[in-house]
Protein backbone atom coordinates (compact mmCIF):
# COMPACT_ATOMS: atom_id res chain seq x y z
CA UNK A 1 0.00 0.00 0.00
CA UNK A 2 1.43 3.37 -1.01
CA UNK A 3 1.64 6.18 1.53
CA UNK A 4 -0.58 9.20 1.07
CA UNK A 5 1.14 11.75 3.30
CA UNK A 6 4.64 10.53 4.20
CA UNK A 7 7.39 11.22 1.69
CA UNK A 8 11.12 10.46 1.76
CA UNK A 9 11.55 12.35 5.02
CA UNK A 10 8.29 12.65 6.92
CA UNK A 11 5.39 14.90 5.94
CA UNK A 12 6.17 18.21 4.24
CA UNK A 13 4.37 20.97 2.35
CA UNK A 14 3.35 24.62 2.07
CA UNK A 15 2.07 26.00 5.37
CA UNK A 16 -1.69 26.48 5.30
CA UNK A 17 -2.20 23.93 2.53
CA UNK A 18 -2.92 20.24 3.03
CA UNK A 19 -1.21 18.51 4.74
CA UNK A 20 0.53 21.32 6.65
CA UNK A 21 -2.47 22.57 8.61
CA UNK A 22 -3.28 22.62 12.32
CA UNK A 23 -6.09 20.11 11.84
CA UNK A 24 -3.75 17.66 10.10
CA UNK A 25 -1.05 18.04 12.79
CA UNK A 26 -3.51 17.19 15.56
CA UNK A 27 -4.78 14.14 13.67
CA UNK A 28 -1.21 13.04 12.89
CA UNK A 29 -0.18 13.31 16.55
CA UNK A 30 -3.24 11.36 17.66
CA UNK A 31 -2.56 8.61 15.12
CA UNK A 32 1.17 8.42 15.96
CA UNK A 33 0.32 8.17 19.66
CA UNK A 34 -2.01 5.23 19.03
CA UNK A 35 0.65 3.39 17.04
CA UNK A 36 3.85 4.21 18.91
CA UNK A 37 3.16 5.69 22.34
CA UNK A 38 1.57 3.43 24.94
CA UNK A 39 -0.74 5.10 27.43
CA UNK A 40 1.47 7.05 29.81
CA UNK A 41 4.39 7.11 27.34
CA UNK A 42 6.59 10.11 26.52
CA UNK A 43 7.08 12.17 23.36
CA UNK A 44 9.79 14.79 22.78
CA UNK A 45 9.05 17.61 20.33
CA UNK A 46 11.65 19.93 18.82
CA UNK A 47 11.62 22.38 15.92
CA UNK A 48 13.71 24.62 13.73
CA UNK A 49 13.40 28.41 13.60
CA UNK A 50 10.64 28.97 11.02
CA UNK A 51 7.67 31.08 12.09
CA UNK A 52 5.06 28.35 11.73
CA UNK A 53 6.93 26.12 14.17
CA UNK A 54 5.09 27.68 17.13
CA UNK A 55 1.71 26.79 15.61
CA UNK A 56 2.58 23.20 14.79
CA UNK A 57 4.29 22.70 18.15
CA UNK A 58 1.04 23.64 19.92
CA UNK A 59 -1.08 21.46 17.63
CA UNK A 60 1.11 18.41 18.07
CA UNK A 61 1.28 18.96 21.81
CA UNK A 62 -2.52 19.02 21.98
CA UNK A 63 -2.88 15.86 19.89
CA UNK A 64 -0.41 13.86 21.94
CA UNK A 65 -1.63 15.06 25.34
CA UNK A 66 -5.25 14.33 24.37
CA UNK A 67 -4.18 10.78 23.46
CA UNK A 68 -2.57 10.29 26.87
CA UNK A 69 1.11 10.95 26.09
CA UNK A 70 3.40 13.14 28.17
CA UNK A 71 5.20 15.74 26.04
CA UNK A 72 8.65 17.27 26.53
CA UNK A 73 9.07 20.49 24.53
CA UNK A 74 12.72 20.98 23.49
CA UNK A 75 12.40 24.22 21.52
CA UNK A 76 14.68 25.04 18.55
CA UNK A 77 17.18 22.22 18.14
CA UNK A 78 18.78 20.41 15.18
CA UNK A 79 16.99 17.31 13.96
CA UNK A 80 19.84 14.99 15.06
CA UNK A 81 19.74 16.62 18.49
CA UNK A 82 16.11 15.60 18.82
CA UNK A 83 17.04 12.05 17.73
CA UNK A 84 19.73 11.96 20.44
CA UNK A 85 17.48 13.37 23.16
CA UNK A 86 14.71 10.90 22.29
CA UNK A 87 17.12 8.27 23.57
CA UNK A 88 18.58 10.36 26.37
CA UNK A 89 15.15 11.08 27.87
CA UNK A 90 13.97 7.47 27.35
CA UNK A 91 11.09 8.72 25.21
CA UNK A 92 8.89 6.50 23.09
CA UNK A 93 8.83 8.93 20.17
CA UNK A 94 10.75 11.96 18.90
CA UNK A 95 9.03 14.57 16.75
CA UNK A 96 10.75 17.17 14.57
CA UNK A 97 8.94 20.21 13.15
CA UNK A 98 11.03 21.25 10.17
CA UNK A 99 11.10 21.47 6.38
CA UNK A 100 14.86 20.94 6.42
CA UNK A 101 16.48 22.89 3.56
CA UNK A 102 13.24 24.50 2.28
CA UNK A 103 12.39 28.17 2.78
CA UNK A 104 10.16 29.32 5.65
CA UNK A 105 6.91 29.10 3.61
CA UNK A 106 7.12 25.32 3.99
CA UNK A 107 7.18 23.16 7.06
CA UNK A 108 7.17 19.48 7.87
CA UNK A 109 6.83 16.85 10.58
CA UNK A 110 9.04 13.81 10.96
CA UNK A 111 9.47 11.15 13.62
CA UNK A 112 12.16 9.15 15.40
CA UNK A 113 11.53 5.90 17.26
CA UNK A 114 12.82 5.29 20.78
CA UNK A 115 16.25 4.27 19.41
CA UNK A 116 16.67 7.64 17.65
CA UNK A 117 16.11 6.14 14.19
CA UNK A 118 13.64 7.18 11.50
CA UNK A 119 10.46 5.17 11.15
CA UNK A 120 10.11 2.34 8.68
CA UNK A 121 7.72 2.54 5.74
CA UNK A 122 5.52 -0.04 7.47
CA UNK A 123 5.16 2.05 10.65
CA UNK A 124 4.39 5.16 8.60
CA UNK A 125 1.65 3.24 6.81
CA UNK A 126 0.21 2.16 10.16
CA UNK A 127 0.09 5.80 11.29
CA UNK A 128 -1.66 6.83 8.08
CA UNK A 129 -4.26 4.09 8.51
CA UNK A 130 -5.04 5.44 11.99
CA UNK A 131 -5.71 8.90 10.53
CA UNK A 132 -8.91 7.79 8.84
CA UNK A 133 -10.88 8.53 12.01
CA UNK A 134 -11.03 11.68 14.17
CA UNK A 135 -8.38 12.42 16.83
CA UNK A 136 -9.11 10.95 20.23
CA UNK A 137 -9.48 12.77 23.55
CA UNK A 138 -9.25 10.59 26.62
CA UNK A 139 -11.02 11.31 29.89
CA UNK A 140 -9.31 13.82 32.21
CA UNK A 141 -7.66 11.21 34.42
CA UNK A 142 -5.87 9.69 31.42
CA UNK A 143 -4.63 12.85 29.69
CA UNK A 144 -0.92 13.47 29.32
CA UNK A 145 1.09 16.46 30.58
CA UNK A 146 3.47 18.83 28.82
CA UNK A 147 6.55 20.70 30.06
CA UNK A 148 9.48 22.58 28.56
CA UNK A 149 13.04 21.28 28.91
CA UNK A 150 15.35 24.25 29.40
CA UNK A 151 18.70 22.43 29.21
CA UNK A 152 18.02 20.36 26.07
CA UNK A 153 20.41 22.43 23.94
CA UNK A 154 23.24 22.15 26.48
CA UNK A 155 22.77 18.41 26.75
CA UNK A 156 23.03 18.04 22.96
CA UNK A 157 26.11 20.29 22.85
CA UNK A 158 27.79 18.04 25.40
CA UNK A 159 26.98 15.02 23.23
CA UNK A 160 28.49 16.68 20.14
CA UNK A 161 31.69 17.50 22.03
CA UNK A 162 31.87 13.87 23.22
CA UNK A 163 32.10 12.66 19.60
CA UNK A 164 35.35 14.59 19.07
CA UNK A 165 38.56 12.72 20.04
CA UNK A 166 39.52 13.34 23.68
CA UNK A 167 43.20 13.79 22.83
CA UNK A 168 42.52 16.62 20.37
CA UNK A 169 41.10 20.13 20.50
CA UNK A 170 40.47 22.92 17.99
CA UNK A 171 42.87 25.46 19.45
CA UNK A 172 44.38 27.55 16.67
CA UNK A 173 41.63 26.66 14.16
CA UNK A 174 39.54 29.51 12.79
CA UNK A 175 36.11 28.34 11.62
CA UNK A 176 33.42 30.28 9.80
CA UNK A 177 30.14 28.68 10.83
CA UNK A 178 26.91 29.11 8.83
CA UNK A 179 23.74 27.79 10.51
CA UNK A 180 21.40 28.77 7.64
CA UNK A 181 19.54 30.90 10.22
CA UNK A 182 18.20 27.57 11.39
CA UNK A 183 18.13 25.21 14.33
CA UNK A 184 21.92 25.05 14.79
CA UNK A 185 22.39 28.79 15.28
CA UNK A 186 23.34 28.44 18.96
CA UNK A 187 24.51 24.83 19.19
CA UNK A 188 27.07 25.03 16.38
CA UNK A 189 29.11 28.08 17.42
CA UNK A 190 29.05 27.12 21.09
CA UNK A 191 30.14 23.53 20.46
CA UNK A 192 33.07 24.67 18.30
CA UNK A 193 34.03 27.31 20.86
CA UNK A 194 33.89 24.73 23.67
CA UNK A 195 36.49 22.73 21.74
CA UNK A 196 38.76 25.78 21.48
CA UNK A 197 38.04 27.01 17.95
CA UNK A 198 37.88 30.66 16.98
CA UNK A 199 34.38 30.98 15.50
CA UNK A 200 33.11 33.51 12.99
CA UNK A 201 29.30 33.03 12.85
CA UNK A 202 27.21 33.86 9.80
CA UNK A 203 23.62 32.78 9.15
CA UNK A 204 23.11 32.67 12.92
CA UNK A 205 20.46 35.39 13.29
CA UNK A 206 17.08 33.73 12.68
CA UNK A 207 13.94 35.86 12.52
CA UNK A 208 11.44 33.14 11.59
CA UNK A 209 11.47 34.04 7.91
CA UNK A 210 15.13 33.90 6.81
CA UNK A 211 15.88 30.19 7.31
CA UNK A 212 17.93 28.82 4.36
CA UNK A 213 17.61 32.18 2.59
CA UNK A 214 20.88 32.92 0.78
CA UNK A 215 22.89 30.92 3.29
CA UNK A 216 23.51 27.44 4.67
CA UNK A 217 24.47 24.20 2.98
CA UNK A 218 22.12 24.78 0.03
CA UNK A 219 23.54 28.27 -0.58
CA UNK A 220 27.21 28.13 0.49
CA UNK A 221 28.38 30.96 -1.75
CA UNK A 222 28.47 33.48 1.12
CA UNK A 223 30.54 31.02 3.15
CA UNK A 224 32.91 30.56 0.20
CA UNK A 225 33.51 34.31 0.09
CA UNK A 226 33.80 34.73 3.86
CA UNK A 227 36.36 32.01 4.64
CA UNK A 228 39.27 33.49 2.60
CA UNK A 229 38.11 37.05 3.38
CA UNK A 230 38.64 36.55 7.14
CA UNK A 231 41.66 34.28 6.64
CA UNK A 232 39.87 31.31 8.22
CA UNK A 233 41.08 27.72 8.06
CA UNK A 234 37.72 26.21 7.15
CA UNK A 235 34.02 26.89 6.78
CA UNK A 236 31.09 24.77 7.96
CA UNK A 237 27.53 25.16 6.65
CA UNK A 238 24.47 23.34 7.97
CA UNK A 239 20.98 23.38 6.52
CA UNK A 240 17.95 24.70 8.39
CA UNK A 241 17.45 21.64 10.59
CA UNK A 242 21.12 20.73 10.97
CA UNK A 243 21.20 17.25 9.46
CA UNK A 244 23.19 18.30 6.37
CA UNK A 245 26.67 19.77 6.17
CA UNK A 246 28.93 21.04 3.43
CA UNK A 247 32.32 22.58 4.11
CA UNK A 248 34.56 25.17 2.48
CA UNK A 249 38.33 24.89 2.33
CA UNK A 250 40.79 27.69 3.10
CA UNK A 251 40.69 28.82 -0.54
CA UNK A 252 36.91 29.18 -0.59
CA UNK A 253 36.24 25.97 -2.53
CA UNK A 254 33.07 24.07 -1.61
CA UNK A 255 33.66 20.54 -0.31
CA UNK A 256 30.43 18.57 -0.71
CA UNK A 257 29.07 15.41 0.88
CA UNK A 258 30.83 13.05 -1.55
CA UNK A 259 34.20 14.60 -0.80
CA UNK A 260 33.53 14.56 2.94
CA UNK A 261 32.64 10.86 2.69
CA UNK A 262 35.96 10.22 0.95
CA UNK A 263 37.88 12.11 3.65
CA UNK A 264 36.21 10.27 6.52
CA UNK A 265 36.38 6.84 4.88
CA UNK A 266 40.09 7.03 4.05
CA UNK A 267 40.87 8.42 7.52
CA UNK A 268 38.94 5.60 9.19
CA UNK A 269 40.77 3.14 6.98
CA UNK A 270 44.17 4.54 8.03
CA UNK A 271 43.14 4.31 11.69
CA UNK A 272 41.84 0.76 11.29
CA UNK A 273 38.30 1.84 12.23
CA UNK A 274 36.52 1.38 8.90
CA UNK A 275 33.91 -1.38 8.93
CA UNK A 276 31.83 -2.63 6.05
CA UNK A 277 31.31 -0.70 2.83
CA UNK A 278 30.92 3.06 2.42
CA UNK A 279 27.35 3.77 1.33
CA UNK A 280 26.34 6.56 -1.03
CA UNK A 281 23.29 6.93 -3.25
CA UNK A 282 22.46 6.63 -6.93
CA UNK A 283 23.26 10.36 -7.13
CA UNK A 284 26.76 10.10 -5.60
CA UNK A 285 29.52 11.32 -7.91
CA UNK A 286 31.24 8.64 -9.96
CA UNK A 287 34.54 10.17 -8.85
CA UNK A 288 33.80 9.03 -5.28
CA UNK A 289 33.26 5.45 -6.39
CA UNK A 290 36.49 5.45 -8.40
CA UNK A 291 38.55 7.13 -5.63
CA UNK A 292 37.32 4.65 -3.00
CA UNK A 293 37.99 1.79 -5.40
CA UNK A 294 41.55 3.01 -5.82
CA UNK A 295 41.89 2.96 -2.02
CA UNK A 296 40.44 -0.58 -1.99
CA UNK A 297 37.35 0.55 -0.07
CA UNK A 298 34.05 -1.08 -1.03
CA UNK A 299 31.29 1.29 -2.14
CA UNK A 300 27.54 0.65 -2.28
CA UNK A 301 24.74 2.81 -3.70
CA UNK A 302 21.37 3.13 -1.98
CA UNK A 303 18.19 4.91 -3.05
CA UNK A 304 18.14 8.67 -2.49
CA UNK A 305 17.29 9.59 1.09
CA UNK A 306 19.40 9.27 4.22
CA UNK A 307 16.95 6.71 5.65
CA UNK A 308 17.86 4.35 2.78
CA UNK A 309 21.56 5.01 3.29
CA UNK A 310 21.06 4.10 6.94
CA UNK A 311 19.18 0.90 6.05
CA UNK A 312 22.00 -0.19 3.73
CA UNK A 313 24.65 0.58 6.36
CA UNK A 314 22.82 -1.58 8.87
CA UNK A 315 22.33 -4.39 6.37
CA UNK A 316 26.01 -4.43 5.39
CA UNK A 317 27.63 -3.58 8.74
CA UNK A 318 29.00 -0.27 7.45
CA UNK A 319 29.56 2.81 9.61
CA UNK A 320 29.96 5.67 7.10
CA UNK A 321 27.51 6.79 4.46
CA UNK A 322 25.82 9.85 3.05
CA UNK A 323 24.61 11.92 0.15
CA UNK A 324 26.18 14.53 -2.09
CA UNK A 325 23.93 17.13 -0.45
CA UNK A 326 25.70 16.62 2.86
CA UNK A 327 23.45 14.16 4.67
CA UNK A 328 26.27 12.39 6.48
CA UNK A 329 25.80 9.33 8.69
CA UNK A 330 28.64 8.27 10.97
CA UNK A 331 27.16 5.31 12.81
CA UNK A 332 30.04 4.83 15.22
CA UNK A 333 29.32 8.32 16.56
CA UNK A 334 25.54 8.79 16.28
CA UNK A 335 22.32 7.11 15.13
CA UNK A 336 21.23 9.44 12.33
CA UNK A 337 22.49 12.08 9.91
CA UNK A 338 24.12 14.86 11.94
CA UNK A 339 25.74 17.83 10.20
CA UNK A 340 27.59 19.17 13.23
CA UNK A 341 28.91 15.79 14.39
CA UNK A 342 30.04 14.98 10.84
CA UNK A 343 31.84 18.31 10.58
CA UNK A 344 33.61 17.60 13.86
CA UNK A 345 34.89 14.30 12.48
CA UNK A 346 36.36 16.09 9.45
CA UNK A 347 37.90 18.77 11.66
CA UNK A 348 39.46 15.99 13.75
CA UNK A 349 41.06 14.52 10.60
CA UNK A 350 42.45 17.97 9.75
CA UNK A 351 43.81 18.41 13.26
CA UNK A 352 45.33 14.94 13.55
CA UNK A 353 46.98 14.95 10.12
CA UNK A 354 47.94 18.62 10.08
CA UNK A 355 46.56 18.84 6.55
CA UNK A 356 44.34 21.54 5.11
CA UNK A 357 40.87 20.62 3.93
CA UNK A 358 41.91 21.27 0.31
CA UNK A 359 44.69 18.68 0.66
CA UNK A 360 42.37 16.07 2.17
CA UNK A 361 39.76 16.52 -0.58
CA UNK A 362 42.34 16.46 -3.37
CA UNK A 363 42.36 12.66 -3.56
CA UNK A 364 38.84 12.53 -4.98
CA UNK A 365 38.36 13.86 -8.52
CA UNK A 366 34.83 15.14 -9.11
CA UNK A 367 33.31 14.28 -12.46
CA UNK A 368 31.15 16.97 -14.07
CA UNK A 369 27.57 16.37 -13.01
CA UNK A 370 24.53 18.34 -14.10
CA UNK A 371 21.13 18.04 -12.48
CA UNK A 372 18.02 19.76 -13.82
CA UNK A 373 14.77 19.81 -11.86
CA UNK A 374 11.78 19.52 -14.16
CA UNK A 375 8.60 20.69 -12.43
CA UNK A 376 5.51 18.53 -13.02
CA UNK A 377 1.84 19.38 -12.62
CA UNK A 378 0.85 15.74 -12.30
CA UNK A 379 2.56 12.72 -10.77
CA UNK A 380 4.95 11.21 -13.33
CA UNK A 381 6.97 8.01 -13.19
CA UNK A 382 9.81 8.37 -15.75
CA UNK A 383 9.80 4.60 -16.18
CA UNK A 384 6.27 4.67 -17.56
CA UNK A 385 7.11 6.98 -20.48
CA UNK A 386 8.46 5.31 -23.63
CA UNK A 387 9.67 8.70 -24.94
CA UNK A 388 11.72 9.28 -21.78
CA UNK A 389 13.14 5.77 -21.79
CA UNK A 390 14.19 6.06 -25.45
CA UNK A 391 15.91 9.39 -24.68
CA UNK A 392 17.74 7.83 -21.72
CA UNK A 393 19.04 4.97 -23.86
CA UNK A 394 20.28 7.46 -26.47
CA UNK A 395 22.16 9.48 -23.84
CA UNK A 396 23.67 6.35 -22.27
CA UNK A 397 24.83 5.16 -25.69
CA UNK A 398 26.59 8.48 -26.22
CA UNK A 399 28.26 8.41 -22.78
CA UNK A 400 29.17 4.72 -23.00
CA UNK A 401 31.46 3.79 -20.10
CA UNK A 402 32.38 7.35 -19.14
CA UNK A 403 29.21 8.47 -17.37
CA UNK A 404 25.77 7.81 -15.93
CA UNK A 405 22.15 8.94 -16.22
CA UNK A 406 19.74 9.04 -13.27
CA UNK A 407 16.09 10.08 -13.41
CA UNK A 408 13.97 10.11 -10.28
CA UNK A 409 10.89 11.74 -8.86
CA UNK A 410 11.61 13.91 -5.82
CA UNK A 411 10.09 12.73 -2.55
CA UNK A 412 9.66 16.29 -1.25
CA UNK A 413 8.83 18.42 -4.30
CA UNK A 414 6.69 18.05 -7.48
CA UNK A 415 9.75 17.66 -9.73
CA UNK A 416 11.60 15.04 -11.74
CA UNK A 417 15.35 15.22 -11.14
CA UNK A 418 17.36 14.69 -14.33
CA UNK A 419 21.02 13.95 -13.64
CA UNK A 420 23.74 13.35 -16.24
CA UNK A 421 27.34 12.69 -15.26
CA UNK A 422 30.47 12.19 -17.35
CA UNK A 423 34.03 13.25 -17.98
CA UNK A 424 33.32 16.01 -20.50
CA UNK A 425 31.47 18.96 -18.93
CA UNK A 426 30.17 20.44 -22.20
CA UNK A 427 28.84 17.06 -23.27
CA UNK A 428 27.20 16.49 -19.87
CA UNK A 429 25.47 19.90 -19.91
CA UNK A 430 24.17 19.41 -23.45
CA UNK A 431 22.87 15.90 -22.77
CA UNK A 432 21.19 16.97 -19.52
CA UNK A 433 19.35 19.82 -21.26
CA UNK A 434 18.28 17.51 -24.08
CA UNK A 435 16.94 14.89 -21.67
CA UNK A 436 15.21 17.51 -19.49
CA UNK A 437 13.32 18.79 -22.54
CA UNK A 438 11.98 15.30 -23.23
CA UNK A 439 10.91 14.93 -19.57
CA UNK A 440 9.24 18.36 -19.62
CA UNK A 441 7.23 17.41 -22.72
CA UNK A 442 6.13 14.13 -21.12
CA UNK A 443 5.13 15.96 -17.93
CA UNK A 444 2.68 18.32 -19.66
Amino acid sequence: MSKQHFGTDGVRGRVGQDPMTVDFAIRLASAAARVLVPEGGTVVIGKDTRLSGYMFESALEAGFVAAGADVLLLGPLPTPGIAHLTQAYNADLGVVISASHNLYDDNGIKFFDRSGSKLSDEIEQQIESQMQGPPITLESSKLGKARRIDLARVRYQEFCVSTYPEDLDLEGVKVVFDAANGAGYKVGPRTLANLGAEVVPIGCSPNGRNINKGCGSTNPQLLSLTVPAVNADVGVALDGDGDRVVMVDELGNIVDGDQLLYILATARQRDGELKGPVVGTVMSNLGLEHALGKAKIEFRRASVGDRYVLETLRETGGVIGGETSGHMIVLDRTTTGDGLVSALQVLAVMKRTGKKLSELADGMPKYPQTMINVRTDTKLDPGDSSAIQEAVVAVEDELRETGRVVLRASGTEPVIRVMVEGQDEDQVNALARKLAEVVAQAAT
